[in-house]
C-alpha cells in the first residue's frame, strides 16, 4: 500500500517542492498551510507520516505534535528555520520522530521519510496480525478469534477497514442499527467499552481503539 504523507507547511512554494519529491519517491502527498486545519485533517484520516513546519498559521507546530500525541504515535517529521539545540529538543520531547533545518535538501528529507517508515513498519511486523474474516464474520489477532457480538463485529471491522478515520457516534450507529433498531449514542460507548476490554485480553500493551474528543472513535491498527 502507498505510503500517506501529510506536508504541513504554510510556505506554499517549499511545501509544492516537498510534495513534488515525496510524490517522485513513490508516495501520496497531501499540503495543508495551516496547524489547526492539519490537526483536524488528521483526526479525520490520520496518514502514514507527517511532515510538520515548527512555524505555522492556526497552531503551531509543537502544539500539533502534541496533540497528536495525545492520541496517535504517527511518524512525525518535523522542519524548522530554527537552529538552536533547545528548539529542536522541544520538538523531539513533544514527540517528534526526527528533526530537519532549514533550509534542507529535499533528497534528504525523502531519505529521513523513508528511514522513519521503514522503523514504523518493521515496528508494526511484530505485532500480531489482526484481520477480518470475512466469510465466518469473526476478527482474528493471530489465531485467535475475538468473541464477539454480531454488533461489535461490524463495527470492529468497520474501523478496521478504514484505520486513521475517526468515525462520529452517529456513523458507528447506523453500522449497528442492522442488528439493533433500539441502538443509541449510549448503546455505541457500551460496545466500544466491551471491545477494548476484549481486545485488552489478547492485547494488553496495545491500545488500538482511540477516543476522539469532539468526534467519536477510530482505529489504530
Amino acid at each position: 500500500m502507498t505510503a500517506r504523507i501529510l506536508i504541513v507547511e504554510d510556505e506554499s512554494e517549499l511545501a509544492a517542492i516537498v510534495a513534488d519529491y515525496v510524490a517522485a519517491a513513490g508516495y501520496t502527498a497531501e499540503v495543508i498551510g495551516d496547524g489547526k486545519v492539519a490537526l483536524e485533517r488528521a483526526t479525520k484520516a490520520m496518514p502514514d507520516l507527517i511532515v510538520l513546519d515548527l512555524m505555522l498559521p492556526g497552531l503551531d507546530g509543537l502544539s500539533v505534535c502534541q496533540a497528536l500525541r495525545a492520541f496517535s504515535e504517527v511518524p512525525i517529521l518535523m522542519l524548522t528555520a530554527r537552529v538552536e539545540e533547545v528548539d529542536r529538543l522541544l520538538g523531539l520531547e513533544a514527540g517528534a520522530d526526527d528533526y530537519l533545518c532549514k533550509p534542507f535538501s529535499p533528497r534528504e528529507l525523502v531519505a529521513r521519510i523513508k528511514a522513519i517508515l521503514r522503523r514504523t513498519r518493521a515496528e508494526a511486523t511484530d505485532r500480531p496480525l489482526l484481520r477480518i474474516d470475512e466469510a465466518a464474520r469473526s476478527i482474528r489477532v493471530g489465531a485467535h478469534a475475538l468473541d464477539l457480538t454480531p454488533s461489535e463485529y461490524h463495527l470492529l471491522a468497520t474501523m478496521l477497514r478504514r484505520p486513521g478515520m475517526a468515525y462520529s457516534r452517529t456513523q458507528l450507529l447506523d453500522v449497528v442499527q442492522r442488528d439493533n433498531l433500539d441502538a443509541n449514542d449510549r448503546t455505541i460507548d457500551t460496545h466500544i467499552k466491551n471491545l477494548r476490554r476484549k481486545l485488552a485480553a489478547v492485547l494488553p500493551e496495545v491500545e488500538i481503539i482511540h477516543s476522539i474528543y469532539g468526534v467519536g472513535y477510530r482505529v489504530d491498527w
